[in-house]
C-alpha cells in the first residue's frame, strides 16, 4: 500500500499535472502527499546553463544574478501552485497522517539539490515528478538518475493533468528482475485498477509467452484478472510495438522496470525512453 508520496514541485508549468497526478495516485490510499520544492543555488544552475563556460567578467555576474533571481521566482510560484492546489481540491494540510482522506504538506530546502531530491526520494513509498520543460537549474536527466538512484518506484506525469490513473493499466513485462521489481512496486495499483493489460515483445525471448501467461495466472491470487497481449516484434522495434499497443489499449498508465549500464541509462527494452516518456499518458517506473 501507498500511504506517503514524494512530488516534486518545480514552480513550473507542469506543476498542475504533476499535483493531479500525485493526488490521483494518493486517492485509492488515503495517502499522505509532501510536496517537496529545493531552490536550486546558482553555482548549481551555472553547470546546466547552455555556455556558461565561456562567460567572462561582468557576463558571470550578471547570469549568476538573474539565475538567482529566477530559483527565487521559482520557489515562489511553486508554494502558490501547492496553495491553490490544496484549496480547489479541498486538501487537508497536515504534518500528521490522517488516514481517512489524502493530506499535504510543504517542504522547502536550499541547495544542494539533487542529493536532497535523492535523499528524499529514497524515504517515500512513490515519487511523483514531471518531465523537464526548460531550463529549470537541474540536470537534463534528472528523472533518470532519480530512478536508477533512489530505489523507489517513479510516476511520471504526463503533460495535461490525467483524467483517470488507474483505469487501464499496461505492464510492459520482460522476463527480467527489474521488470519484476516494477511490477511488485506497482500492486497496490493494479488492485484498484480496472483493467490490466500485461504486454510483452517476442523479440529472441522463446519462453515470454509461457511466461505472460503465468504471470496472469498468479496475479489472479491478488483479484487481478489480467489481459495478455503478446506481441510480435516483426511489427518493428520493440519501442514502437510497445508504444503502439499502449494506444491501441488506451492506456492510462504504463508500467515497466528501469536499469542501468556504465555508459548510459535507459528504460528497459532498450532506448524506449524517450518514446514514452514524450507520447504516453503516465508512466510508473
Amino acid at each position: 500500500m501507498m500511504k506517503n508520496i514524494l512530488v516534486l514541485a518545480g514552480g513550473g508549468d507542469n506543476d498542475e499535472a504533476v499535483f493531479a497526478t500525485a493526488l490521483a495516485a494518493a486517492q485509492p490510499f488515503h495517502a499522505h502527499l509532501e510536496f517537496l520544492h529545493v531552490q536550486i543555488g546558482p553555482g548549481e544552475a551555472a553547470a546546466w546553463e547552455p555556455h556558461a563556460e565561456f562567460l567572462r567578467g561582468p557576463a558571470i555576474r550578471e547570469t549568476i544574478q538573474r539565475l538567482r533571481t529566477e530559483a527565487v521566482m521559482r520557489t515562489a510560484s511553486a508554494k502558490s501552485h501547492f496553495e491553490q492546489f490544496c484549496d480547489v481540491h479541498k486538501i487537508v494540510v497536515s504534518d500528521q497522517p490522517l488516514g481517512t482522506a489524502v493530506s499535504a504538506n510543504w517542504r522547502e530546502e536550499i541547495g544542494d539539490a539533487e542529493r536532497r531530491l535523492m535523499f528524499s526520494a529514497r524515504h517515500h513509498d512513490l515519487v511523483v515528478l514531471g518531465r523537464r520543460t526548460g531550463l529549470n537549474g537541474l540536470p537534463p536527466d534528472l528523472i533518470e538518475r532519480i530512478l536508477l538512484g533512489c530505489g523507489r518506484p517513479l510516476l511520471i506525469a504526463p503533460p495535461q493533468p490525467p483524467r483517470l490513473l488507474v483505469g487501464t493499466v499496461m505492464v510492459c513485462w520482460k522476463e527480467t528482475p527489474e521488470a519484476a521489481r516494477a511490477l511488485a512496486a506497482a500492486m497496490p495499483l493494479l488492485v484498484n485498477a480496472d483493467r490490466v493489460v500485461l504486454a510483452g515483445a517476442e523479440e529472441r525471448d522463446a519462453s515470454l509467452a509461457a511466461g505472460l501467461a503465468d504471470l496472469s495466472r498468479q496475479l489472479a491470487w491478488h483479484g487481478i484478472h489480467a489481459e495478455v497481449d503478446f506481441l510480435s516484434s516483426v511489427a518493428g522495434p520493440v519501442r514502437k510495438v510497445l508504444l503502439t499497443a499502449a494506444q491501441s489499449h488506451n492506456a492510462d498508465l504504463l508500467v515497466m522496470g528501469a536499469y542501468g549500464h556504465s555508459r548510459t541509462r535507459q528504460i528497459v527494452f532498450g532506448g524506449l525512453r524517450n518514446q514514452f516518456l514524450k507520447r504516453l499518458r503516465s508512466r510508473f517506473c
